[in-house]
């Protein structure tokens, strides 16, 4: 299964740079998956639209409003959308300063709150990449700290 993770703004902190390029380096046996820096997930998901009437994707927004889940169901979600068979990839939409734009929110599959705080988009990725690690490490019964 392909994972994205689009972010509206930038990830310029060396710090959550090399966070994330560390999780993604341990995900490389798991799983495959691209960050998609953008400046606008509003023209992000109108490319997404046209170039599939039928979106193949299974789309997470990250919402404060959202549903959250622990890590084991956190995996499960993953494990149900792979073995669903209908989707080629997860995309997981996180907002910038102002949240996510309508048209994001209509083609949401699922909406996940990480938390009830709030988080920079910096942070909610390397977040929710260490997540999606943990998960791989849960749906294969490896170990990982608690």
């Amino acid at each position: 299964m392909n994972i994205k993770i689009v972010l509206e703004g930038k990830i310029k902190e060396p710090y959550f740079k090399l966070g994330i390029e560390e999780f993604k380096k341990r995900l490389t046996g798991y799983t495959s998956l691209k960050i998609i820096e953008t400046g606008s997930i509003s023209d992000f998901i109108k490319t997404l639209v046209k170039a599939d009437t039928k979106i193949n994707s299974y789309v997470i927004t990250l919402e404060i409003e959202g549903s959250p889940l622990s890590s084991p169901e956190f995996a499960q979600k993953i494990k149900n959308i792979e073995t669903d068979g209908s989707y080629n990839e997860i995309i997981f939409l996180i907002g910038g300063s102002d949240g996510l734009p309508s048209n994001a929110k209509q083609i949401s599959n699922f909406k996940f709150s990480m938390s009830k705080l709030t988080f920079l988009h910096q942070e909610a990725v390397f977040i929710l990449i260490e997540q999606i690690y943990r998960a791989y490490k849960i749906l294969n019964g490896e170990t990982y700290h608690k």
